[in-house]
């Protein structure tokens, strides 16, 4: 496996008679297969929610898909299965998959009982899948229906940022429509997974099976970008890098030193992370000038390799005395899709505050934004909720949710 990586800005042209130009910069980055196949082990833990709620239908859709995922699994794959309610346990340890029928005899005996304690099944979960971690892709999928009403959902947070340290991507999935979309979408986003929606029990096996042949697609893991951004070239002040492919998260700056230094995670195969940095570029001469260079360190498991890195590239821009804008619509469509994001999320902030008017104005502007991207069941689902807010209506659960898996990627 090697690194694929292109850099493209908004517009490659500046304006010599500008003081300042303002560029986007879009870096896709992704894992270029040199063989046919996944070639290193899977090691997956399943944290899965059995509380009282879970019962019936729910739970027992549950263990069809995580069966289904048992049986996509290789003999030198490995698998941890943490269950929980108001307390945690381990059904499986971590083990190779040598026995599968005994590992789904296991979640077939599994009932649905108790409160729901989240941070519990999480820890559990950490400690087993770090057993099995070395020279595998390593991934968390965490199930819950409900509230942490026996936990506490800061700690889920630093264990999330504590899987990420131990090479863990952690998924989250939202089952129903009474669970914490910002605590599940804040964990998924700190341990660099995705948040994915189960509206009803039967949409739980293509969910998972969604979540599980995204998996399979990683190639690189432990991935970090570094943008090295030349004295003429800085990032803007307010929330200046987000991921926007293949699901949008704004994505903190630690340190101000050169190069910059950003956590990606796993690198997937033909479905490349795109990062979207905003910039401004000082007055420059005319001609063509370096203005950020470009590198990704990353690690091979199916080599056992660690600290790899990737092909520096420099992003050029050109200064011109007759400006002749050049735009890049690709650049484009990903400046849109962190603005449908962003639109998103202040419509749900005014919400919050009471106001039903801005929240609606700002759902139908993210609507529109949906439209020019092509992303038409976006544009319905913000488009519907905004009609709600302005005929009165309160928007439901389900209606709360929809909305923010759609402004974060593309609904499926």
């Amino acid at each position: 496996m090697r690194v694929g990586l292109q850099c493209h800005l908004s517009d490659a042209n500046l304006n010599l008679a500008q003081p300042s130009n303002q560029r986007q910069l879009a870096i896709s980055i992704s894992a270029i297969a040199e063989q046919v196949g996944r070639n290193a082990p899977l090691n997956l833990c399943l944290i899965l929610d059995h509380s009282g709620s879970m019962g019936g239908k729910p739970l027992q859709t549950v263990k069809q898909a995580a069966n289904r995922i048992v049986d996509g699994l290789m003999p030198h794959d490995r698998i941890t299965i943490v269950v929980f309610d108001h307390k945690a346990k381990v059904l499986v340890a971590n083990q190779l998959v040598e026995e599968p029928i005994v590992i789904k005899n296991k979640i077939d005996q599994l009932k649905a009982s108790g409160g729901t304690c989240i941070d519990g099944g999480l820890k559990l979960g950490i400690e087993e899948a770090a057993v099995g971690r070395q020279n595998a892709i390593s991934q968390v999928f965490l199930l819950t229906d409900g509230e942490n009403e026996h936990g506490d959902n800061e700690r889920c947070l630093k264990l999330a940022q504590l899987a990420a340290d131990y090479n863990l991507t952690l998924s989250t999935l939202g089952f129903g429509d009474h669970w914490n979309q910002d605590i599940l979408e804040q964990i998924a986003d700190a341990g660099n997974g995705s948040l994915s929606y189960i509206q009803e029990p039967e949409d739980a096996m293509d969910v998972f099976n969604r979540l599980f042949s995204r998996v399979q697609a990683v190639g690189l893991t432990n991935a970090y970008l570094k943008l090295e951004l030349m004295p003429e070239a800085r990032l803007a002040e307010l929330k200046p890098i987000a991921q926007v492919a293949p699901e949008t998260i704004e994505l903190p700056i630690t340190t101000e030193t050169s190069p910059l230094s950003i956590r990606l995670g796993d690198l997937m195969v033909d479905d490349p992370r795109v990062i979207l940095a905003n910039l401004y570029i000082s007055q420059l001469p005319l001609g063509s000038h370096p203005i950020a260079a470009v590198q990704v360190q990353y690690d091979d498991p199916a080599r056992g390799q660690t600290g790899l890195t990737s092909e520096r590239i420099l992003v050029e821009a050109n200064v011109q005395s007759t400006y002749q804008p050049i735009p890049n619509d690709r650049v484009q469509q990903h400046v849109l899709a962190l603005a449908k994001y962003r639109q998103t999320q202040i419509a749900e902030t005014k919400l919050k505050q009471g106001d039903r008017q801005g929240a609606a104005t700002l759902l139908q502007t993210a609507a529109q934004t949906a439209l020019q991207m092509g992303d038409e069941n976006a544009a319905t689902v913000l488009q519907e909720n905004a009609t709600r807010l302005q005929t009165g209506e309160d928007l439901s659960e389900r209606d709360r949710k929809r909305t923010r898996i759609v402004s974060k990627t593309t609904l499926q």
